[in-house]
């Protein structure tokens, strides 16, 4: 039960099966097409029930908040926002408790007050939630102990326990992932619009972090922000409509199965979107040309991102233009680049000049996260702090360099008080990771090192 990394899935169902979901032209030309990272399900007769359940469920999303975010990120591509987009590596089935979703939450609201101040101008909150279930592998086994299995593809796919029961291929875990997205979103709804989300409170959090003696540089910026929301309280601010934010959600648009029987045709328009999520993106695994996870998605209307790693060239930015964006329309095309610390500088001045030079407007953003993957003396996957900073500043030099527009940050992190990355101003050591590692995939920022994060890129926000 071994899939090709570039191999077609062992079996999927043709547009005519699909009864409740999207027909529209061109949706399912994928099919014909190379396609990677994709399971062998096990079950025949479970995968055609579970597409035939998910093609006629309720969307979890809706098209018009899809043409809300595509709005706001145009302008980001303005430099009139600034995205931030932060959640799992992996979500997992088990950890979609309500304190957990509100950790998450609770830290981006934190991360973005922060970056508001910095940037002075709106932040657009997107999280890598209620969807980030698939993950793509370098290979499709794994062995321990002279045991070779299927490798973790993600909870919409398979277990994390090393047995053969748990990592088989099971096409009803895509069911389980539509009704666990379905559940966390119905909770960041009521966070974000029932009162949690407050500026005021928000701020109150920040607080806690400065009191740490390890963060008393971002004492200064925390005090002057508490004194713009003393002077807006002062002028008659309406907090009210304060207590209230904007939430999206994204993940990348891996499991094409799962993406096609979520697409839906909107009645205003007749367009087809993904109903999946606001906002999907394309893996650095994934984005061949000519290959099928490209094509669907040039053929939905939400929001695209296209990760960029350091093989990239300036062509491979324009190709990918030409397909996924060709009408040039604002606010469709993000270009999320994840070139390591060590590259950021040399590689990616090229491509922005390129694109510039094109007249294309795309969204640029840095990913400072999955190009400084390394492996800890005592055998854990983990980032350097300071590695993952230094991306980020290289992304603000280059674009300051050439004129154009830093729009972005992109990160794993968690709300959780875990040690997977190490560094930060209240450092984690490895030692730590034998205690509080708690990633199945790649490790994340926990609460403190995510909140650095941002009074740091606010600081270079302000220069900018």
């Amino acid at each position: 039960m071994v899939t090709e990394l570039s191999a077609k899935p062992a079996f999927s169902l043709s547009s005519t099966a699909q009864s409740g979901a999207a027909n529209y032209p061109g949706l399912d030309d994928w099919r014909d097409l190379p396609v990677s990272q994709q399971p062998s399900w096990q079950d025949k007769d479970v995968f055609t029930a579970s597409v035939g359940e998910l093609s006629v469920l309720p969307p979890l999303v809706f098209a018009g908040e899809v043409d809300v975010l595509r709005e706001r990120l145009a302008a980001a591509a303005e430099g009139k926002a600034f995205l931030l987009q932060g959640g799992d590596c992996a979500e997992t089935f088990e950890a979609a408790t309500a304190d957990k979703i509100s950790a998450r939450v609770k830290t981006i609201l934190q991360m973005a007050v922060v970056l508001t101040y910095g940037a002075a101008m709106p932040v657009i909150k997107m999280g890598r939630m209620a969807g980030q279930f698939a993950k793509p592998r370098s290979s499709n086994d794994e062995t321990r102990d002279g045991v070779t299995l299927p490798a973790y593809r993600g909870d919409i796919v398979n277990g994390y326990e090393f047995t053969p029961e748990s990592r088989g291929h099971d096409a009803a875990r895509m069911l389980k992932a539509y009704h666990t997205s379905a559940s966390t979103l119905n909770l960041i709804r009521a966070f974000t619009q029932g009162g949690f989300a407050d500026l005021r409170s928000v701020h109150q959090w920040n607080k806690g972090f400065t009191e740490n003696p390890a963060h008393a540089r971002y004492e200064s910026l925390a005090r002057d922000i508490d004194r713009a929301i003393k002077f807006m309280a002062s002028c008659g601010a309406d907090f009210e409509a304060l207590k209230r934010v904007e939430f999206f959600a994204s993940h990348e648009a891996l499991l094409l199965d799962y993406e096609r029987a979520l697409t839906r045709i909107d009645s205003r328009t007749g367009f087809p979107y993904d109903t999946s999520a606001h906002f999907l993106w394309i893996g650095e695994r994934t984005r061949e040309l000519d290959h099928a996870h490209v094509d669907f998605l040039s053929r939905v209307r939400n929001p695209i991102g296209v990760k960029l790693g350091p093989s990239t060239t300036g062509d491979d930015a324009l190709r990918l233009i030409d397909k996924l964006d060709p009408e040039r329309e604002p606010g469709r095309l993000t270009f999320i680049t994840r070139m390591g610390a060590g590259n950021i500088r040399e590689k990616l001045p090229a491509i922005v000049e390129k694109v510039t030079a094109s007249g294309a407007k795309v969204l640029w953003v840095t990913d400072p996260m999955h190009g400084n993957t390394v492996t800890s003396p005592n055998g854990y996957k983990t980032r350097n702090f300071d590695d993952v900073i230094d991306e980020v500043r290289g992304f603000f030099e280059v674009h300051q360099a050439l004129g154009t527009v830093p729009g972005g940050l992109h990160v794993e992190m968690t709300g959780d008080d875990v040690a997977e990355c190490l560094g930060g101003a209240d450092p984690v050591d490895q030692e730590a990771f034998l205690d509080k590692y708690e990633s199945v995939c790649d490790p994340r920022l926990n609460h403190m090192q995510s909140l650095e994060m941002a009074f740091l890129v606010a600081g270079a926000l302000a220069k900018h």
